[in-house]
């Protein structure tokens, strides 16, 4: 059964992890921020213990995020590499890629970064054209192909690339996973221009017949799409709890601004026309944190169909709540909210990203409407 009244745990651990984030920003060194949250346990409290992680699940995992987003300082590689990466090794890798993977994943002491978009796939997955054929004398995997709006390459060891092998029986092609490390040979990137400044960078990559180990798959070759949503569920979960922690970051310093400023006789927060847009942005991001909720128990509890209705309908409700809290935090502060001083101004184009990534709120509709309302696709 869904509880969605925290327990006693996870009171703590919210407590424990505002305490830790308080006074820090977004303009804190990541490098310290992570190595700092990893020695406490956060940033591998989703793996398993006998892997030095935490033994909880995601939904531990998005509490640390949100509670870090809210103080300023949201890690998005915790959304890549213990909540994507971490979760696919943990259910599907072999014993070997276990104990190389999740203890540094667990640790900090290693980052991975995840492909999946490409240039003419967007958010058509079975358009993938990055393809994996195997050597047949030497067993090796060679890849092929292109991969855009990756984060981290940069600062990751290795990549965990989603590919298409042909299906020997059918001729069909199906998605498989490989770990493609930093440094190998024919896997180049090239950074993307983006206006939206934040820490962790954008890459385009390019695979050019790039040779791995028969044991860079991971899982079963045949698996197919269960190990990619293994992935792709927590990323939607984890998505949900960036944006609610930064929509609730911008609420309080419009509060905090509210119950302050003063032209008239009283502080601006006192008129409903303030006080109202901010109850009702409060009120959005609370249910939305109910659904975030519900999608990570259900997928910790292992009900994958469930899980993935849920995680699209949180992530969609966070997204829009974020923007809202935002755009709503920016007009409480008038002039003020576009300066430097007070910090706001970025969260405009960086609240858009919940909308749409790692998937549209327009294709989340499309889910819904089809999946839940058993309505006709349109495509």
């Amino acid at each position: 059964m869904t509880i969605l009244i925290e327990s006693d745990e996870h009171n703590a651990l919210r407590e424990a992890v505002a305490s830790f984030a308080k006074g820090r920003s977004s303009t804190a060194d990541n490098k310290t921020l992570w190595r700092e949250a990893a020695k406490l346990g956060y940033i591998g409290v989703n793996l398993p213990e006998e892997y030095g992680g935490g033994g909880g699940g995601i939904a531990e995992l998005s509490l640390v995020l949100e509670e870090l987003g809210t103080a300023g300082c949201p890690l998005l590689m915790m959304i890549v590499s213990p909540a994507i990466c971490g979760t696919v090794i943990a259910r599907f890798g072999t014993d070997a890629q276990k104990r190389e993977w999740l203890p540094a994943l667990a640790d900090g002491s290693r980052l991975m970064a995840f492909g999946i978009t490409e240039p003419d796939a967007g958010s058509n997955s079975h358009r993938i054209t990055t393809t994996a054929r195997r050597d047949e004398a030497s067993g090796d995997w060679l890849l092929t192909g292109r991969k855009v709006f990756v984060s981290g390459v940069d600062i990751a060891d290795a990549t965990l690339i989603v590919g298409r092998t042909e299906d020997s029986r059918t001729g069909s092609l199906k998605p498989c996973l490989f770990i493609v490390p930093r440094v190998a040979p024919g896997f180049t990137r090239r950074p993307i221009d983006m206006e939206l400044q934040a820490v962790e960078k954008q890459f385009e990559l390019v695979l050019d017949d790039v040779r791995l180990p028969a044991d860079a798959l991971v899982g079963d070759e045949d698996a197919g799409l269960l190990q990619l949503f293994a992935g792709l569920n927590p990323e939607r979960i984890m998505t949900a709890a960036f944006a609610i922690g930064m929509g609730r970051h911008a609420l309080g310093k419009a509060i905090a601004y509210a119950r302050e400023r003063t032209v008239w006789k009283t502080p601006i927060g006192a008129h409903q026309a303030i006080a109202h847009p901010l109850a009702q942005a409060h009120i959005d991001l609370e249910l939305a944190r109910l659904m975030m909720q519900k999608a990570a128990q259900l997928y910790d509890a292992g009900d994958d169909a469930g899980a993935g209705e849920a995680a699209n309908m949180a992530k969609y409700a966070a997204g829009e709540a974020c923007v809202k809290a935002v755009d709503q935090s920016v007009h409480t502060l008038g002039g003020n909210g576009l300066t430097r001083e007070f910090g706001l101004a970025s969260l405009i184009t960086a609240s858009r990203v919940a909308r749409i990534a790692p998937v549209s709120r327009e294709m989340i509709l499309n889910y819904v409407s089809h999946q839940t309302l058993g309505l006709p696709k349109s495509y």
